[in-house]
């Protein structure tokens, strides 16, 4: 099993490009070898996708709605979701898979999606009334898109008022969030607004809403003392200066500020100083070195054991990553590595064996 963050009720992520290419990149899908060349990557509990520089995607592993784009069938290795092309960003929940589009729409495939409340598909299909969108992010039974004028939409489940509208009723297709205007990012419940603060909605059972409190809000509330944030990832944000920060859930130290007692509002992760991209409880350090903290049962850590960590340890021998995303990373040149359980084939190596140490993904 993978770690999903740091107290996150809804297990997803945005993934759309994470820190700075260090060096020059393939511009097609493949090289002249014929190997696959990724720009960025979205993992998930059991299955992972990468979206590869010509603008297909190609996702492995397993999940009963078919997200693999191939019935229920679970694949070891990448496989392509037929269907997508000139795709810029891809993001995977824990029921569903979504692509944003070139032309601003977006198309998902999963459980629950925005044609007929309670379906799935295996094959995408476009979200309606999406026109315009500039991300995406996937999440537990429901989704989200940031639109070019800074609004975000969302649909799906709605328990705990993750579609952020004032409401707890589901919606088959996109509502808007109240009171976000001006949104530059987004995970599957929470917006950076222009300027550097956040907001978040939805479920708040061990204060992943960062505003102080354990009560869940159907609307947006402000993420307490954060005014310089550049990138967000669930439940942990990017500042200017290079440090992180999250806040919720923190029993297997997923805060990384070595205890293991949760905090309702942002915490710093310790020993993070020069961060270029952040992922749950991972962070991308300038240079390409990559360090995580908080659950390691299986190995998510990438440092070699099954040690949890309060505080952030090295990812072994990952020295030129230019994205990471939870237990995945993208290298220079478009190669995938991944770590940590791997029961479903999420690691894309064509085993469903552990690893402790990252891998590389067949075909990259």
């Amino acid at each position: 099993m993978r770690f999903f963050g740091a107290g996150s009720l809804a297990i997803s992520v945005i993934v759309a490009s994470c820190g700075g290419s260090t060096g020059p990149q393939p511009t097609g899908g493949t090289t002249t070898s014929g190997k696959l060349v990724a720009k960025a990557v979205s993992a998930n509990y059991m299955h992972t996708c990468a979206l590869l520089t010509d603008g297909t995607v190609r996702c492995w592993g397993s999940y009963f709605c078919g997200p693999l784009n191939n019935g229920d069938t679970p694949s070891y290795t990448p496989v392509r979701i037929s269907g997508v092309a000139n795709a810029t960003a891809v993001s995977t929940g824990w029921d569903r898979m979504c692509v944003l589009l070139a032309d601003g729409t977006v198309q998902c495939w999963g459980c629950y999606l925005a044609t007929v409340a309670g379906t799935q598909n295996s094959a995408p299909v476009t979200v309606s009334g999406i026109t315009n969108a500039i991300a995406v992010a996937a999440g537990a039974q429901h989704a989200c898109a940031l639109q070019a004028d800074g609004t975000v939409h969302c649909w799906g489940g709605n328990f705990y008022g993750e579609l952020g509208n004032g409401t707890t009723i589901d919606s088959a297709v996109p509502v808007t969030v109240s009171g976000i205007s001006n949104a530059t990012a987004i995970t599957d419940r929470c917006a950076l607004l222009a300027g550097g603060t956040i907001q978040c909605w939805g479920g708040n059972a061990s204060g992943e809403l960062g505003n102080g409190t354990t009560v869940n809000s159907s609307i947006p509330v402000s993420v307490s003392g954060i005014t310089n944030a550049t990138a967000i990832a669930e439940t942990c944000a990017l500042l200017a200066d290079g440090t992180v920060q999250c806040w919720g859930n923190n029993l297997e130290g997923e805060l990384g500020n070595g205890t293991t007692t949760s905090s309702s509002v942002p915490v710093p992760v310790s020993g993070i100083t020069n961060a270029t991209a952040v992922s749950n409880s991972c962070a991308l350090l300038a240079g390409g070195t990559i360090q995580c903290w908080g659950n390691n049962l299986e190995g998510e850590l990438g440092n070699g054991t099954t040690t949890s960590s309060s505080v952030p340890v090295p990812v072994s021998g990952i020295t030129n990553a230019t994205a990471v995303q939870q237990t995945c990373a993208v290298l220079t040149g478009g190669t995938i590595q991944c770590w940590g359980g791997n029961a479903y084939g999420e690691l894309g190596n064509g085993t469903t064996t552990s690893s402790s140490v990252p891998v590389t993904v067949k075909g990259f």
